[in-house]
């Protein structure tokens, strides 16, 4: 069968788009197809962000502060506590602790994007945060020889 001629004529009328397709072998041979009525889907989604207003937007803005400075936060954290705490040479242990940062960045970011409220999305990295920061300043301060040079 050989493809012989392709084209698309869009109608539309008020709420119908017609969509009629020829493919064929001869030139009697056509598909036809209607396609149910289309609606315009954009209104209600206007409608919607209309209603939410500044609250919405606020919201939002807050978890993109709190995923850019607390997950910041919590990775610089991570990568310090890990850097000290690695069983390796020194130079092995921060490299794999600022690989592994890139991981938790990338992580605390999907959790805040991802948890019910902001004060949840908060929760979830202040206390990782908490128990990362107490462990470094544990690290720090049990450490005979003190902070590297």
């Amino acid at each position: 069968m050989v493809l012989r001629a392709i084209w698309f004529d869009l109608r539309i009328s008020r709420r119908v788009d017609l969509i009629r397709v020829a493919v064929g072998a001869g030139p009697s041979c056509s598909i036809r197809a209607k396609v149910l009525p289309v609606t315009d889907v954009s209104a209600p989604l206007d409608r919607d962000r209309a209603k939410r207003g500044w609250r919405y937007r606020s919201a939002v803005a807050a978890r993109v502060l709190l995923a850019a400075f607390g997950g910041y936060g919590v990775a610089a954290l991570a990568t310090a506590f890990l850097s000290l705490t690695l069983p390796m040479v020194r130079s092995e242990a921060v490299a794999t602790a600022t690989l592994l940062s890139f991981a938790i960045l990338a992580g605390a970011v999907v959790w805040v994007f991802a948890a019910r409220s902001l004060t949840r999305a908060a929760i979830g990295l202040g206390v990782p945060g908490a128990l990362l920061g107490l462990g470094l300043w544990l690290v720090l301060a049990l450490n005979p020889a003190g902070p590297p040079a």
